[in-house]
């Protein structure tokens, strides 16, 4: 991978956070309720992880091959989290897309989750 398509991955996911972060900071009254629910359950009320990836993907313009590949090819050293779910698939292109997909909402967690903390160790609530 190119260097500057990796710096463009990296911006993206700074991105991906701030707006995650936010969204779920809103939704659930404060950074400590929103780290609670996040933690407890990322696909719950208020948090929606899946649907908030999906929707960065489409406006990013990620939601195909071509940008499935260049996440994965950023994220390769990250682990899939349930393959047998991906091989559902029908296609080699869906099968990608989830890949991506998947190892973004997992890394978009973690940095979220990393965020969160932060914003409460100095003060925020």
């Amino acid at each position: 991978m190119d260097l500057h398509e990796q710096q463009y991955v990296n911006l993206l996911l700074v991105m991906a956070v701030e707006r995650f972060s936010e969204r779920i900071i809103h939704r659930n009254e404060g950074a400590q309720n929103a780290l609670h629910r996040l933690r407890a359950n990322p696909q719950g009320d208020g948090v929606w992880l899946s649907e908030f990836v999906d929707a960065f993907f489409r406006d990013a313009l990620l939601d195909n091959p071509a940008g499935s590949c260049l996440i994965l090819q950023a994220l390769a050293n990250q682990r899939v989290n349930d393959p047998s779910h991906i091989l559902e698939r029908a296609t080699v292109g869906e099968v990608l897309q989830e890949m991506a997909k998947q190892t973004f909402a997992t890394l978009l967690q973690q940095k979220t989750e990393e965020t969160l903390e932060q914003t409460l160790a100095f003060g925020g609530e």
